[in-house]
């Protein structure tokens, strides 16, 4: 390395879902961002990701992403798990009651383009081999280039992570399930729902749609602990699949087949001084209940607008410790969701009484079942709030609609807060460019303030002027 050079405000590292959404919010609120990316350009559709929960599906929609997404997955009101135990998603409180299946590289394909569109710089082959900071900002060195300075850095580069290596963080936990088979095959027979799961004694098998003709497989068993180098073939995972479904649905021509280990993971913090983590970046956990993906979006939905304000002098650089406080605990009640779900799912002997009472709790506690769906959705997290703050500060605010026929989401597109009232509000034309106002289609007397990632940063009943202008001096400068 000779020197540094680049004038990025910040740079990500790593360009699947959770930097290519993170990187294209910078972008568009006017932050120049550079996204380094180790792999050639190409998207790769090796994805281990096959669904978009109703919280991301409402993070894209803020986006204007949801729709073109919905146009290509398949709809899945509901998620069968076992003993018979149903989750209905047909009766969130969201305009999307459904799960959306569809291969991950979809999604990176529409990130992809929104943030080459925003003016994203993009620098492929380019692989981070270190970095160093100080109080004025970030050096990433990059192997066989000159290293780029930026003020802030979000390693959103996966599992085994360089810049979390870079900054000696620690990734504490440890593998859950070894020795799991993944493939892309074509069926001779078509399963009978758009997402097939099933487990018998000691044998796990999902089946899952990409779209154009062939099907992931994810196949685990018990007995067989090797080695993730240990050749696949196709025999072992129609065997294991017809353990545990009952077939193989005439599984043919795999195009690829893998081995890989399931850890769970979490980083202690989120934030070293300049350097941010997010995504596999800071947590890994089991693919049960497909929350990896959207946890990872919701982590930068979360960091961007902070980024942003701090950046252009909108808030104080203490906003950017939230990001820890806020995504922290989401990231720690996943890892344990969705470790209680594979667990459940595998459970043998002693074990299958306690999970059968566990089922039928769960079908016939409102409170529970609420409270399973709303994790696995992503819907039922909120923020902590100051105490004696209004009930809705910090919790998430669903697409509400709005005088003149808008909706709440339509209108957080750009990163703005939205500012919804009783009456009308005028903006001022020094905060245009961070805020726009809305007025309740219902008639509700309350004065609420959403921030760009849907979340209610304040709320009141009967607010006056003074009380707005108070608010909107704390959250958006």
């Amino acid at each position: 390395m000779h020197g540094t050079s680049g004038t990025a405000r910040v740079i990500v590292v790593g360009s699947g879902p959770t930097g290519l959404l993170l990187a294209g919010d910078l972008a568009t609120a006017g932050v120049p961002v550079t996204l380094l990316e180790k792999r050639p350009h190409g998207i790769s559709n090796l994805s281990r990701a096959f669904a978009l929960h109703a919280r991301a599906l409402e993070q894209l929609d803020a986006r204007g992403l949801a729709d073109e997404l919905e146009a290509v997955g398949r709809p899945l009101t509901r998620l069968d798990l076992f003993d018979g135990l149903t989750l209905d998603l047909g009766t969130l409180p969201s305009r999307f009651g459904h799960v959306l299946v569809l291969p991950q590289y979809e999604v990176e394909k529409a990130l992809e383009r929104r943030a080459v569109a925003a003016g994203v710089d993009f620098r492929h082959e380019s692989e981070v081999t270190g970095l160093t900071q100080d109080a004025d900002g970030v050096t990433v060195h990059i192997k066989g280039a000159e290293g780029l300075r930026a003020a802030y850095v979000v390693g959103a580069d996966g599992m085994r992570s360089a810049v979390r290596e870079a900054v000696g963080m620690p990734f504490p936990g440890r593998s859950a399930i070894r020795s799991v088979v993944l493939a892309d095959v074509l069926l001779a027979e078509r399963p009978e729902t758009v997402l097939t799961a099933g487990a018998v004694g000691d044998a796990f098998a999902f089946l899952a749609p990409f779209g154009d003709g062939y099907h992931r497989v994810i196949c685990w068993h018990r007995g067989r602990d090797v080695p993730d180098h240990e050749p696949v073939d196709l025999d072992e995972i129609k065997e294991i699949t017809r353990l545990a479904l009952g077939r193989d649905y005439g599984m043919h021509d795999p195009r690829w087949m893998s081995r890989f280990h399931s850890d769970e993971r979490q980083v202690p913090r989120y934030r070293v001084g300049r350097v941010f983590l997010a995504g596999d970046a800071a947590h890994v956990h089991t693919p049960a209940g497909g929350q990896g993906m959207n946890t990872g979006l919701q982590d930068a939905a979360n960091l961007s607008w902070k980024l942003a304000a701090v950046l252009h002098g909108h808030a104080a650089p203490g906003l950017l410790d939230t990001y820890q406080s806020e995504r922290h605990p989401v990231g720690r009640t996943v890892l344990r969701s969705s470790g209680a779900i594979v667990r459940l799912a595998m459970a043998k002997g002693w074990q299958l009484p306690v999970r059968a009472a566990l089922a039928t709790a769960l079908s016939r506690l409102g409170p529970v079942r609420r409270r399973a769906i709303g994790q696995v959705t992503g819907i039922g997290y909120r923020y902590p709030a100051p105490r004696g703050a209004h009930p809705l500060t910090g919790a998430r605010v669903p697409d509400l609609a709005l005088a003149g026929g808008g909706r709440l989401y339509e209108a957080l597109r750009g990163g703005r807060f939205v500012l919804v009232t009783p009456g009308p509000y005028d903006v001022a034309p020094a905060r245009a460019d961070r805020l726009a106002a809305a007025r309740w289609r219902s008639g509700r007397r309350t004065a609420l303030l959403v921030r760009p990632d849907g979340y209610a940063a304040w709320a009141a009943e009967h607010a006056g002027q003074a009380d707005i202008e108070r608010a909107l001096a704390a959250h958006v400068g």
